[in-house]
């Protein structure tokens, strides 16, 4: 059992450090995202694919451990949480600190990894809204051919066939 918590200890430990890495990529996200840089964002993306990557390997190598322990333990795994799991191994004291600590570290990040992540998606809807936005209202601007500096300048006979635009939305 000694070896199952050292083994949980250590990917907790190197799950926090993946999270702790990816925290400023999302932040510069940000930054990147208001400053409409599409080369650097989809930089930036490629880099976060790869934080996520090693963050699933260490969550199922968490997952496997967890598994071994609910069988040890004789407990179901459905049942058996990090939170649950610290009350029951208080004969390791100090297995049982390190597991507290990780538990609020991990928390603490994961928060405000979310946090980072929903502002990012906003600004992106926000981003993607103005976009629309744009193309609805060039979709929406018929050019009459010839001069279009007259005093009849903004009365227009054409229809829509005429204008070869369509919506894109439809």
């Amino acid at each position: 059992m000694a070896s199952l918590m050292e083994e949980l200890i250590a990917t907790l430990e190197r799950e926090l450090v993946a999270y702790q890495e990816l925290l400023p990529v999302a932040e510069k996200k940000t930054q990147v995202i208001i400053a409409n840089d599409l080369a650097e964002i989809q930089r930036i993306t490629e880099v976060e694919q790869e934080a996520i990557a090693k963050v699933a390997a260490l969550e199922q190598k968490r997952a496997d451990v967890m598994k071994n322990i609910a069988v040890v333990l004789n407990r179901p795994l459905t049942e058996l949480t990090l939170p649950k799991l610290i009350p029951l191994i208080s004969k390791q004291p100090a297995e049982q600190e390190a597991l507290q600590r990780l538990h609020k570290e991990l928390t603490a990040t994961l928060r405000r990894v979310s946090e980072v992540n929903g502002h990012n998606r906003i600004l992106i809807e926000q981003s993607l809204e103005m976009i629309s936005y744009n193309m609805n209202l060039l979709q929406s601007t018929r050019i009459v051919p010839g001069n279009n500096y007259t005093r009849n300048a903004g009365q227009w006979d054409m229809t829509a066939s005429q204008t070869g635009m369509f919506d894109a939305k439809q």
